[in-house]
């Protein structure tokens, strides 16, 4: 256990061993120091205001940061060099002051950027804020080595490894800001990958999961031993993973798994029309344990990835998205089949969303001679499936039942001729 500290109140230095000259010296440094940032950021505005920047991530930090920043490094130079001649503790304060307020700054806006502004953030944002200042308020007042000292107090041994309250708060502290940073680094990385239009989508997809995942565990395996905590001691928690693995967690894994594997086989990828388990609709997220799928009735349907690597996936927009419509309608015996024909394929060709190229034009074939009329099948091709099928068939089919009103073409509907004979033999 550490020894005591000594009582170090920083405000109560400056009220009792500052003399009038000094403080004239250190407020006319601090208020050089502000001119000077001040004038800084003046002259980079320009720079950060520029539409076409290709670094607007840096031009939103630096228009954050970037005063409180310049001030702090120009008052620890100036203090450096003041402290030559008497003591400076109004710049002692000025500098742990100026530090909580880049500190919160950089904090609430890498969860900004990490979590697109989430509202959830504000909290957070606001815990971390409070958490600094207090901080700030302790160490000016003298308050956070004794503090730190009782929570070190609060320990146990473990082997070669010492554990307390305070280390705990540390780690904490520690592994929570290197996630912020991490989770910072990845949407950077993530917002050059998805301006790379020559990768194909699947595989930046893959690259910005992985690129995430990778710079979480780094973060942590940086953040532990910089707080004194070997990582060696992971090992009881990765053997602890294992047994949770085998025993309950298969699931789980194999859903990551296979979202890694279905994203770099690119079988399936964002924008394509599939049908899972008889559900149809668009792959609109990809994400490392489930692909959502946003049906034409505007539902959101979560699959797990296992089921779409276990499953029969009919993708129907895999090498290319043109997709064939089937329209059957029956027309009566009494009918003109040439007429009829000629009357639904124009009826289709009339339609914007219908194609119209050589190995896709729309055509008519008679299917059957049925009961009460000849089926027919409306066959067309359209590129553009996330559109809908359903309103396309119902301009076409309201299309033709005009056409046939107009041309005399009867849609039969189930009857039956009944005849009766008249019986003239005597009985």
């Amino acid at each position: 256990m550490s020894q005591p500290v000594a009582f170090e109140n920083l405000i109560g230095h400056l009220l009792n061993e500052s003399h009038q000259t000094e403080l004239l010296w250190q407020t006319g440094l601090l208020i050089a120091c502000g001119l000077i940032s001040w004038g800084l950021m003046r002259l980079l505005s320009p720079y950060l205001t520029h539409e076409n920047a290709n670094w607007r991530i840096g031009q939103a930090a630096l228009k954050r940061l970037g005063l409180p920043l310049i001030g702090l490094i120009l008052i620890i130079i100036g203090r450096s060099i003041l402290e030559q001649w008497h003591e400076a503790h109004l710049l002692n304060i000025a500098v742990p002051l100026l530090g909580a307020l880049v500190l919160v700054r950089m904090l609430v806006y890498m969860l900004r950027y990490a979590f697109n502004n989430n509202v959830a953030l504000k909290v957070w944002e606001r815990y971390i804020a409070w958490t600094i200042w207090l901080g700030f308020a302790l160490h000016v007042t003298g308050l956070l080595p004794r503090i730190k000292y009782a929570l070190d107090a609060i320990s146990f041994e473990s082997g070669k490894h010492h554990f307390s309250l305070l280390l705990l708060l540390e780690a904490s502290t520690v592994i929570v800001i290197a996630v912020v940073v991490a989770l910072w680094l990845a949407q950077f990385i993530e917002a050059r990958l998805m301006r790379v239009t020559s990768l194909d989508p699947s595989l930046r997809l893959a690259l910005i999961k992985a690129i995430r995942t990778l710079l979480l565990i780094i973060g942590v395996l940086i953040a532990l031993p910089a707080v004194g905590i070997d990582v060696t001691v992971l090992s009881v928690f990765g053997g602890a993973l294992g047994i949770g693995l085998g025993l309950g967690l298969q699931k789980i894994a194999s859903n990551y798994v296979s979202g890694f594997i279905i994203l770099l086989d690119r079988s399936i990828r964002p924008g394509d029309m599939v049908t899972v388990d008889n559900r149809y609709g668009e792959v609109s997220q990809l994400n490392t344990r489930y692909t959502l799928l946003r049906a034409q009735d505007g539902t959101e349907i979560i699959i797990p990835n296992e089921t779409m690597m276990t499953s029969t996936v009919v993708n129907h927009s895999f090498t290319k998205r043109d997709v064939r419509l089937s329209l059957p309608i029956q027309v009566s015996y009494t009918s003109d089949l040439e007429l009829t024909f000629s009357l639904m394929t124009s009826t289709a060709l009339n339609h914007e969303r219908v194609l119209k190229t050589e190995n896709t034009m729309p055509r008519v074939l008679l299917t059957a001679f049925a009961d009460s009329g000849i089926n027919l099948e409306l066959i067309v091709w359209i590129d553009d499936p996330e559109e809908g099928q359903a309103n396309l068939r119902s301009d076409l089919y309201l299309s033709i039942w005009k056409a046939f009103k107009a041309n005399a073409i009867e849609i039969p509907y189930p009857r039956r001729d009944i005849h009766i004979l008249e019986n003239t033999s005597k009985l």
